[in-house]
């Protein structure tokens, strides 16, 4: 059991992994990677290469490309923990449909407390997070299937606002895990946010899955709720807060979502 476990496991996330390494910026990077080890050292490409080899060979790595690949190596893998043997292109900005409104400084206060009735999601990220980015096409499909009259999806570029972070909390460190970071605002007021965050400031390990923003968030009961109040043009009443069942989180304690 202890060997067909983690078989199976494999097998079962084949597809998922296939479809994450089949993105172009991925196989760009595979593509140069290879094609920098095949011109170093598949001869006679590599003849024509200067060496401060002893040996005078051409066609292999001196000691100074060996440290300058050794540091990159360690560099690439302390930023990313998926580089462990590729050195990967940074994923591209989202730039596909969505129905979220960006907010600056000023506008975010601004727009929750214009109209209490609406209910906002708000994504607090950063540009250069790589988490960031990677979230953000899911986050843009949520918004074209859940965006409506009392359901808005909103975004801030905490990295840029600064002072936004500090209002709300939201800390841009990147050894915090805090980024990115979804926050229910309902009547103008938090009432839950993902991740959490335990007694010492760090973000509890938390998936930025579309079926756990989903599930967490209750989308599919408050866009029912605005709904149905939207096609009786009644005036939107104040919402109950809805909030997933109280957890407690022990102190420095990392829960996997499942």
């Amino acid at each position: 059991m202890a060997v067909l476990a983690p078989l199976i496991a494999l097998v079962y996330s084949v597809p998922r992994l296939s479809r994450w390494l089949a993105r172009p910026y991925y196989l760009l990077s595979a593509l140069l990677s290879a094609a920098f080890l095949l011109v170093r050292k598949l001869p006679p490409l590599c003849h024509g290469l200067p060496t401060q080899r002893e040996d005078g060979n051409p066609c292999d790595f001196d000691w100074r490309e060996v440290e300058i690949l050794m540091f990159l190596s360690a560099i690439v893998m302390m930023k990313n923990r998926r580089s462990m043997f590729l050195m990967t292109c940074k994923p591209p900005l989202y730039m596909g449909p969505e129905y979220i409104k960006y907010f600056n400084d000023k506008t975010i206060d601004e727009e929750l407390e214009r109209d209490k009735k609406v209910t906002w999601i708000v994504e607090f990220f950063a540009n250069w997070s790589n988490d960031c980015q990677s979230f953000a096409p899911i986050y843009a499909d949520l918004s074209l299937k859940y965006n409506c009259t009392g359901l808005n999806f909103g975004k801030v570029d905490v990295g840029r606002y600064t002072d936004v972070s500090t209002r709300y909390k939201v800390s841009t460190s990147p050894l915090t895990k805090q980024l990115p970071t979804l926050i229910l605002f309902q009547g103008g007021k938090e009432v839950m946010r993902r991740p959490q965050i335990d007694k010492k400031g760090r973000a509890v390990s938390w998936t930025f899955s579309e079926e756990n923003v989903i599930r967490e968030f209750n989308l599919n009961e408050l866009y029912q709720r605005a709904k149905k109040l939207s096609k009786a043009g009644d005036s939107i009443p104040e919402e109950q807060p809805v909030a997933p069942t109280p957890t407690t989180v022990p102190d420095g304690e990392n829960k996997k979502d499942k």
